[in-house]
């Protein structure tokens, strides 16, 4: 997949500042499309990434804003367009856990009506107001779609409650935009297992080790796994649609 040959293609990649964002930016701009790294506007993060990448020499802007908000996600989206001048791929990446440890799901008290609202909005409502935003662009150029859901959207125990029921929502929403937005337009999702990425970095040792044991490939997932997935669904993926690939090393099995 690293041979890929993207050249003229343009790429917004939400969540794009560390990570699983950011290993799929670099994948994408190797292959020699111009992407639109996206981020929060209130993340340094983000805008150190888009400028290291330029300063090695790949086409890569800047596209600040909140996909968790209403009315900021479409305009970020509707400048990224304009600057890229088309839209090929769309990659809604854009997640948070809503907290750096996972909470056990009998803690029901820690799953707030606020924290509801911030992973919901994130990570399920926020691929619906950036897709919305991107329909037209995508369709004009018979484009893709790729959703970062995950494992926990299935039948693996997540972050929490919340985690899990919104990307299972984001696993039922890849589906039927693949049914709105055929046959213009792929839309497809990734389900990653347990990344080694910053969201777990903070995690207790054991907890993670106790995954990996429980993984038949024996290793968390890195970001370049995940990326490798999407690039793969986004491009060579012509006649997969409404699909989610899971890729956890077995966890899931």
């Amino acid at each position: 997949m690293r041979g890929a040959d993207l050249t003229g293609k343009a790429v917004l990649v939400t969540g794009g500042s560390s990570g699983i964002g950011l290993a799929t930016v670099e994948w994408f701009a190797r292959a020699g499309a111009t992407v639109a790294l996206n981020y929060r506007p209130d993340s340094t993060r983000g805008a150190e990434a888009v400028a290291r990448l330029q300063a090695e020499g790949w086409k890569v802007i800047y596209a600040p804003g909140d996909v968790s908000a209403a009315g900021e996600a479409e305009r970020m989206v509707e400048d990224a367009i304009g600057r890229l001048g088309g839209l090929d791929v769309l990659v809604n990446n854009a997640g948070t856990p809503g907290t750096d440890q996972p909470i056990d799901l009998s803690n029901f008290d820690a799953i707030t009506e606020p924290f509801w609202q911030n992973v919901l909005s994130t990570n399920l409502i926020g691929p619906f107001r950036c897709t919305r935003a991107a329909a037209d662009a995508l369709k004009a150029r018979h484009g893709s779609i790729v959703n970062t859901a995950s494992v926990s959207g299935l039948n693996v125990v997540g972050s929490s409650i919340a985690y899990g029921a919104g990307k299972a929502g984001l696993i039922n929403l890849t589906r039927n935009l693949a049914r709105a937005l055929a046959p213009d337009v792929r839309v497809n999702a990734v389900a990653p297992g347990l990344v080694d990425s910053p969201w777990t970095a903070g995690w207790r040792e054991d907890r993670k080790t106790s995954v990996v044991e429980r993984t038949p490939l024996r290793r968390m997932c890195t970001p370049d796994d995940i990326a490798a997935a999407i690039l793969f669904l986004a491009v060579e993926g012509s006649m997969i649609t409404g699909q989610t690939l899971v890729v956890d090393g077995g966890l899931s099995l």
